[in-house]
């Protein structure tokens, strides 16, 4: 599937299809992210660069966690969760962008066991979540590593912040990688 990213001066003026198509190249296809993101500030104004547009839904996306509540809002989760797992293991199918960020995550059968058992360890220890990271070309050995420590410092809200933040870095990436298609 090939796709190119619209003109940044027309994201704002794209149809609500649109809006959803052109967010899940940007981020995983989520209809819950989509429907925050139409809600919010960030079609409402102009961008002059992808990179302008994305730190407006990051900074969106930081203020969602930012409101005050004893409960968090349920949507964060299904945001955090709408990202497949790291090395597979999961009934959801990877996206052709995720597919091509996880390739360095190819591992042996006994590596691959036990990124599940992180995965596992992590969704046990963050109900709702799931380990969202800017792979970039890491190695198994660094991901896991990362998995490891967040799981020992057991605090979700830092976890959904990290979350929000690795899911922008991942769509800057993604759309530079996009932008050069044009």
């Amino acid at each position: 599937m090939s796709y190119s990213l619209p003109q940044i001066s027309e994201i704002s003026h794209l149809n609500e299809g649109g809006k959803d198509e052109f967010l899940g190249h940007l981020f995983e296809p989520c209809s819950t992210l989509n429907a925050f993101l139409r809600e919010s500030n960030v079609f409402k104004q102009e961008y002059l660069s992808y990179k302008a547009f994305i730190e407006s839904c990051r900074s969106e996306l930081l203020a969602f966690l930012a409101s005050p509540s004893e409960h968090p809002d349920p949507r964060i989760s299904q945001i955090i969760a709408a990202h497949p797992r790291l090395g597979g293991g999961n009934a959801k199918k990877l996206s052709l962008h995720s597919e091509k960020e996880q390739q360095s995550l190819q591992s042996s059968p006994e590596e691959l066991a036990k990124l599940m058992d992180l995965n596992e360890q992590y969704e046990r220890t963050f109900p709702g979540l799931r380990y969202v990271v800017f792979v970039n070309g890491r190695s198994r050995a660094v991901v896991m590593h990362d998995m490891e420590t967040r799981i020992a410092g057991n605090d979700i809200a830092k976890e959904r912040i990290a979350a929000f933040n690795a899911m922008c870095d991942i769509a800057l990436d993604r759309a530079e990688k996009l932008e050069t298609k044009l």
